[in-house]
C-alpha cells in the first residue's frame, strides 16, 4: 500500500506539462546520440549537464536519466542497421543483430531490441519501486566508518567489472583519486594543490573533466581516422513486426536478460555494459531448438537478451545512487554532478527530504520507456538517415556546444581552457587503451571517501580499528577484499579477458 502512495507521488509530479516535456527531450536527445556513433551517454549527459543548470531539479534530473536510457536504444539502432555500436553496451548487439539486417531481418532484430528493452526497463523501474525503501533504511544505520567501506568496495568493484587491463583500470582510479585532493582541505580549509591559481582553491571543475575526458577526447579521436572510417552504410528496414516463433525464441532470451541486467546493474561497476556480455554468453550456453539460426549468424536471440538486459542494468544502477548516494557507474557519477550542483545531497535523506524528486524520477522512467517505444520503431528511417550528416558539419557545432556550456557554469574562461586540456588528455588515454571511465568514479568518491574516513577517526579519536571493529563497515572490507582476491585468480582473470572480447 505504501508503495502505491509514493507512486501516486511520483506520477503527480512526473506527469506536469514541464516535466513531460523534459522526459521527452531527454528521451529524444538520448536516442539522437545513441544513433550517432562515437558520441555516447558519457559524453552526451557531461555536455548537456551545464544546460540544466537553470533547470528545476525534478526537471533536470528526468532529463538526464532520459538522455542515458534513451541512449541505450539509440545504439541498438545503429549496431542492428550499420554494424557500428552507438555505444559501448550495443557492442555485442551487433554480432546477431547486423547478421539479421544483411538477411533481411533488420526490423524483427529492431522490435526485438525496442520491445526487450521496454519490458526490462519496466521491470527495472519497479525494482527501484519496491527496493528504494528498504535500503533507505539500511542506509540510516550507516556512519562515516560503514560510508568509506562501502566507497572502498564501489573502487574495488568498478575495477574488478572495467573492460580491459585491470592494471589500468587500478592506474585510472588513482589518477582520479589523485585529482580530487585538489582544491581545499576539508577540516582546516588550506588550499592543497592549487598551485597558487585561485580557481583551483575550489577543485578541478567535475564537469570540465567529464566534458573534456569524454567529449572532446572522442571528438579528437574520432577526427584521427580516415573519412572512409566515419562513414556508414547502412541495411534497409523492410518489415517490422517479429513472426510467431520469433516471439517463442525471443521472450525466454528477454526474462533472462532482464533477470540479469537488474542483478549486474545494482553492483558497482557493473550496469549496462557487463549485463549485456553477461547475457550474451548465457543465450549461447543455452541449447539450441533444432531448426534454429547459430549464434553469430542472426539468432533473435542474440539480440533480444542482451538489450534487454542493458536496459534493466541502466535503470537498476539508479538503486545504488538513490538510496545511498553512492554512484555504481560513471554516469551515475555524473547524476552525482547534477544533483549536487542544484545543491541535493545524494543519499537516503532525498526520500525523506525531497519524496517529489525520488519518486518523480522512478516515475519518469515509465512514462520515458513507454516513449522510447514511440519514438524508436514507427522514426527508424529518420534516424538512419541522421547517419549521412557529415562528421565535418558535427564537430565544430558539439564543440562549439561544449565551450558554450561549461563557461556558462561559472562565468570563467579557465574552465574553458581545461576543458581544451583534458580533451587532450582523454584522446590520450584512447591511444593508450585506457578505460577513462573509472577515473571518473575517483575523483567523485576520493573527496567522499576522505570526507568520512577522517570524520570516523575525529569520532573515534584516531582509532583505525574503527573500520573494522563495526560489523557493516567491517563485512563491506571483507566482501571488497573477497572480490580483489577472486579477480587476481589467474583463471578468473583469463575468464574475465575473454567475456570482454567476446564481440569477436
Amino acid at each position: 500500500m505504501e508503495l502505491i502512495n509514493n507512486l501516486s507521488i511520483g506520477f503527480e509530479a512526473a506527469f506536469t506539462l514541464q516535466n513531460l516535456i523534459y522526459a521527452f527531450v531527454g528521451c529524444l536527445l538520448g536516442t539522437l546520440i545513441g544513433v550517432l556513433p562515437g558520441i555516447g551517454p558519457l559524453a552526451t549527459i557531461a555536455m548537456l549537464l551545464p544546460a540544466t543548470y537553470a533547470l528545476p531539479p525534478v526537471a533536470a534530473l528526468i532529463a538526464l536519466a532520459g538522455i542515458y536510457y534513451g541512449s541505450q536504444y539509440g545504439g541498438s539502432t545503429t549496431a542492428i542497421l550499420v554494424n557500428l555500436p552507438g555505444e559501448s553496451s550495443s557492442v555485442v548487439t551487433v554480432i546477431d543483430g547486423h547478421q539479421m539486417a544483411k538477411n533481411g531481418r533488420g526490423g524483427p532484430a529492431l522490435a526485438a531490441a525496442g520491445l526487450g528493452s521496454f519490458f526490462a526497463g519496466c521491470v527495472g523501474t519497479l525494482l527501484i519501486a519496491a527496493f528504494a525503501p528498504p535500503l533507505t533504511e539500511l542506509a540510516f544505520k550507516f556512519g562515516p566508518a560503514e560510508y568509506f567501506s562501502l566507497m572502498v568496495l564501489g573502487l574495488i568493484g568498478a575495477v574488478v567489472l572495467a573492460s580491459g587491463s585491470l592494471l589500468k583500470a587500478i592506474c585510472m582510479i588513482i589518477l582520479g583519486l589523485l585529482l580530487g585532493l585538489v582544491g581545499t582541505d576539508v577540516n582546516s580549509g588550506v588550499a592543497r594543490y592549487s598551485f597558487d591559481i585561485p580557481e583551483l582553491t575550489d577543485g578541478i571543475s567535475f564537469i570540465a573533466i567529464a566534458m573534456g575526458i569524454f567529449g572532446y577526447g572522442e571528438i579528437i579521436a574520432n577526427l584521427s581516422k580516415p573519412d572512409e572510417e566515419r562513414q556508414v552504410f547502412a541495411a534497409e528496414v523492410k518489415g517490422l513486426w517479429p513472426t510467431k516463433q520469433d516471439f517463442r525464441d525471443m521472450a525466454p532470451a528477454v526474462l533472462r536478460g532482464t533477470a540479469l541486467g537488474c542483478s549486474l546493474g545494482i553492483l558497482p561497476g557493473g550496469g549496462s555494459l557487463l549485463s549485456a556480455f553477461a547475457s550474451y554468453t548465457l543465450e549461447k550456453k543455452m541449447r539450441l531448438r533444432p531448426g534454429e539460426i547459430e549464434f553469430g549468424k542472426g539468432n533473435i536471440r542474440g539480440v533480444a537478451g542482451p538489450e534487454s538486459a542493458n536496459n534493466a542494468g541502466a535503470q537498476a544502477s539508479f538503486i545504488p545512487l538513490l538510496t545511498l548516494g553512492i554512484p555504481g557507474n560513471p554516469v551515475m557519477a555524473l547524476m552525482v554532478g547534477a544533483m549536487t550542483i542544484h545543491n541535493i545531497q545524494p543519499g537516503p535523506q532525498v526520500m525523506t527530504s525531497n519524496p517529489e524528486l525520488f519518486w518523480g524520477l522512478i516515475a519518469s522512467m515509465w512514462i520515458g520507456n513507454l516513449m522510447l517505444v514511440i519514438l524508436n520503431l514507427p522514426l527508424i528511417g529518420m534516424w538512419v538517415k541522421l547517419l549521412s550528416i557529415p562528421y565535418r558539419w558535427l564537430f565544430p557545432a558539439i564543440v562549439l556546444f561544449c565551450a558554450i556550456g561549461v563557461y556558462s557554469t561559472n562565468n570563467n574562461t579557465f574552465d574553458v581552457w581545461m576543458v581544451a586540456v583534458f580533451g587532450v588528455i582523454g584522446y590520450a588515454f584512447i591511444k593508450l587503451g585506457c578505460e577513462p571511465a573509472p577515473l571518473l568514479l575517483g575523483l567523485i568518491l576520493g573527496p567522499m571517501m576522505e570526507e568520512n574516513l577522517r570524520r570516523a577517526l575525529l569520532l573515534s579519536r584516531g582509532d583505525w580499528s574503527v573500520l573494522v571493529t563495526r560489523p557493516i563497515s567491517a563485512s563491506l572490507l571483507v566482501a571488497a577484499a573477497v572480490l580483489l582476491v577472486i579477480v587476481l585468480l589467474p583463471a578468473v582473470r583469463s575468464t574475465r579477458e575473454e567475456a570482454f572480447v567476446e564481440e569477436g
